[in-house]
């Protein structure tokens, strides 16, 4: 695929926002065109070959719907995805009568942003970023092989690893993208509930059962039922679970008539299978149709290369609702973040990372913002530190390599985002040993 098909054109006047939607694009490895007038954007689209344009409706110049207006009829015009606030939803709505593509509320989710702009794009444009590191690149590689064939996948990994996480990257690249996804997590559904939550149940099945009820198994439809903790099945369900994987059908609770089963099943488990199977808790013949394709899932602190991006993301994610001030977190606190063991993976991460965007002074995250709980002993400490130069030219070599990591090593565009002159920013690379080519694109760093 050539670098022109990854290019998306943005069109917002708000500096936070689009400074956080160009990051937050450049991690899922899609370039952006930002443009922050109308008029820029009209010129822009057509002199670049996009994928698709995200653009805000209200602009200091124009409205969206200008640009949409003067693009959309021009030759290989690329998609429209509006981001809009509520009282411009009418207007959104008749743009898409009109030939716009979708849009987006403010405030949005991010991972609703990019799964509107992955439809746009294309399946395989749009990376659910599982990872950067080596261990983690090789897990999606074979996520995808995975997603060829219709086998069951048990997947395994500590709490918070990222389990769901990777089955839903398995179903996005799948040739079923487009059927639900079903979650059930056996573990937080009372167990006499679980049964008809799984499999439904017919009017009067039991008492409080006024109505048909369908369960996850039927409403997941040619798509994927995902079942988290299925070691936490009691043994009847195993039993009934088994006969769904064999029958390829199931009988709501107090049903008669079996219903046809067609989705495929994934399974993820933090506990130990084969220990559970020895103990006689895990039925061993159920274990071995589940286990059809095993992946595990390795914890935070075995992939630490991937701690530094997914800041980033959630921070992207957080701050689009949090306080304007916030322009990112510190060297010192990605430091200490690496220094973490992180016993709750990376769920423990993202949640550090939306308490300390929601209460942090800024304008940038601290390690105390991150790990409230180890100040006075950090404070009390003083041993081992460096001096403030040693500090701020960690800082600023730090933020010149993310800067370099965004732009692809081009030394142009990333003096231009860290506002500084190409001349300075080489100064500056070689007073901190970063080396570039004949080209003038990173090498290595000493």
């Amino acid at each position: 695929m050539s670098p022109d098909q990854r290019i998306v054109g943005l069109v917002e006047d708000d500096p936070i926002m689009g400074e956080s939607l160009v990051q937050r694009l450049a991690l899922e490895g899609i370039a952006a065109k930002w443009w922050r007038r109308g008029a820029e954007a009209i010129e822009g689209v057509a002199g670049e070959r996009l994928r698709a344009v995200v653009c805000d409706i209200r602009l200091p110049d124009m409205d969206g719907e200008a640009v949409f207006r003067a693009t959309i009829r021009k030759p290989n015009a690329p998609p429209f995805l509006f981001i809009t606030g509520y009282g411009d939803i009418d207007q959104a709505v008749r743009l898409m009568r009109d030939g716009a593509a979708d849009y987006v509320t403010k405030p949005f989710e991010m991972d609703d942003f990019l799964a509107r702009l992955g439809e746009l794009l294309g399946p395989d444009e749009i990376s659910c970023a599982l990872g950067v590191s080596p261990v983690m690149q090789d897990l999606e590689h074979l996520l995808r092989r995975i997603a060829r064939n219709n086998s069951g996948v048990l997947i395994s990994g500590e709490t918070g690893a990222g389990k769901e996480v990777a089955a839903r990257f398995l179903h996005a690249v799948s040739a079923a993208a487009d059927k639900p996804f079903m979650a059930v997590n056996c573990a937080a559904i009372p167990s006499d509930l679980l049964e008809s939550e799984l499999f439904g149940h017919e009017k009067g099945a039991f008492t409080g059962a006024r109505q048909r009820h369908l369960g996850y198994a039927e409403r997941a439809g040619e798509g994927v039922l995902f079942l988290d903790e299925i070691g936490e099945l009691r043994p009847d369900l195993q039993a009934k679970l088994l006969r769904l994987i064999e029958d390829r059908a199931f009988l709501r609770v107090g049903g008669e008539r079996p219903i046809q089963f067609r989705a495929r099943l994934m399974a993820a488990t933090n506990s130990d299978l084969d220990k559970l199977v020895e103990a006689g808790r895990f039925r061993a013949d159920l274990y071995y149709r589940i286990n059809v394709v095993s992946v595990r899932i390795p914890p935070l602190r075995d992939r630490r290369d991937d701690i530094p991006p997914l800041m980033a993301r959630f921070f992207e994610q957080f701050r689009i609702s949090a306080d304007a001030r916030l322009r990112g977190f510190s060297a010192a606190a990605e430091e200490a973040a690496l220094a973490h063991a992180w016993p709750g993976n990376v769920r423990e991460l993202r949640n550090r990372m939306e308490r300390a965007v929601a209460l942090a002074p800024g304008p940038w995250l601290m390690p105390a913002d991150l790990f409230p709980e180890l100040v006075s002993s950090i404070t009390n400490r003083n041993d081992g530190l460096g001096s403030l130069e040693d500090a701020r030219q960690e800082a600023e070599k730090r933020h010149i390599l993310r800067a370099l990591a965004l732009t692809g090593g081009e030394i142009i565009p990333a003096a231009k985002a860290l506002g500084i002159g190409r001349t300075t920013l080489w100064e500056k690379m070689r007073r901190l040993g970063l080396r570039t080519d004949a080209e003038g694109r990173l090498t290595q760093s000493e």
